[in-house]
């Protein structure tokens, strides 16, 4: 069972930044792709980037501004976030995947981790 912990979460002011980091435990990192989920208020979880064998992946509306990264000796991925704005706000999830590609589905995510809250101010 993997366990995955959030951190990096916050206010921030459109065109700011943040950097996200999620530490993985309970099984071999490297292994495994890794993904960034968001959730805003009313909405449906929606998938952010992922970063597995094949490289990383991201959703349009990101693309050229969040750049997802892993450390595997520190079994940590991350997300940096910049130029920031109103409607990228809301709950990030990380989520540690089933295989080791990257996918942009959420039933190909085994773990999930409790949550992040980012709000971008305008």
């Amino acid at each position: 069972q993997v366990q995955l912990v959030e951190s990096g979460g916050g206010l921030v002011q459109a065109g700011g930044s943040l950097r996200l980091s999620c530490a993985a435990s309970g099984r071999t990192f490297s292994s495994y792709a890794m993904g960034w989920f968001r959730q805003a208020p009313g909405k449906e979880r929606e998938f952010v980037a992922a970063i597995g064998w094949s490289g990383p992946l991201y959703v349009d509306s990101v693309k050229g501004r969040f750049t997802i990264s892993r450390d595997n000796a520190k079994n940590t991925v991350y997300l940096q976030m910049n130029s920031l704005k109103p409607e990228d706000t809301a709950v990030y999830y990380c989520a540690a995947g089933r295989r080791g590609w990257a996918s942009n589905l959420k039933y190909e995510y085994a773990g999930w981790g409790q949550g992040t809250q980012v709000t971008v101010s305008s």
